[in-house]
């Protein structure tokens, strides 16, 4: 027997899950509900072209609907949901006949940079009359975070905007954990210099 709606809302990431994981219809959906503006939001910063996100949203929705079952550990599923958002945008880059951009992943003098990025995401939920500001501000860090080499802005948008530790990005991008480490740090000095003006 389902649980009422009420109480899917009240579930833990886990919890819907696990009851996905059994075919159980409504914790599914309440599943998806929860994490389609993250992904929106993944693919928004890794893309700019506003037709492929929503394309690239619903088709790592579906592959999560689809493929619940076959998850080992509930308690990955973020890393796991990841890896499928990593899978699709560097298929829509096969696609595109577009070859990722080769990056140096050697040490420079911005390595040890402590910028966090999270912090220079505006909060949507300010005053009216700071919203103008915010939104430009936050165009501003999407179109600087999209400009990045493709393996700095997926280790970056992994690390800040989903929240993965080092260990979960190196298995999501198939790289090693200093590979990761590295591309993160160059990525956030890469950012500091080009928001500079702004910030």
């Amino acid at each position: 027997m389902s649980a009422p709606k009420l109480q899917y809302k009240k579930m833990s990431l886990e919890e819907l899950v696990v009851l996905s994981q059994q075919n159980d219809l409504k914790a599914l959906e309440e599943l998806i509900k929860r994490e389609q503006k993250n992904v929106f939001a993944a693919f928004s910063y890794l893309t700019d072209k506003r037709e492929n996100i929503s394309d690239l949203t619903q088709e790592a929705l579906m592959r999560v609907a689809k493929n619940i079952s076959n998850l080992k550990n509930p308690k990955h599923f973020k890393s796991w949901l990841n890896t499928i958002i990593t899978n699709l945008f560097y298929d829509e880059l096969r696609k595109s006949s577009r070859k990722p951009d080769t990056v140096s992943i050697e040490t420079n003098d911005c390595e040890n940079s402590d910028l966090d990025i999270l912090s220079l995401i505006p909060d949507n939920k300010c005053k009216p009359h700071e919203k103008c500001l915010s939104n430009e501000l936050e165009k501003i860090i999407k179109e600087s975070i999209r400009r990045l080499p493709e393996p700095f802005r997926i280790a970056i948008v992994l690390r800040e905007l989903q929240g993965l530790s080092y260990e979960e990005i190196a298995k999501a991008t198939h790289s090693s954990v200093g590979t990761v480490k590295s591309r993160i740090a160059r990525a956030r000095c890469k950012l500091q210099e080009g928001l500079k003006a702004y910030i």
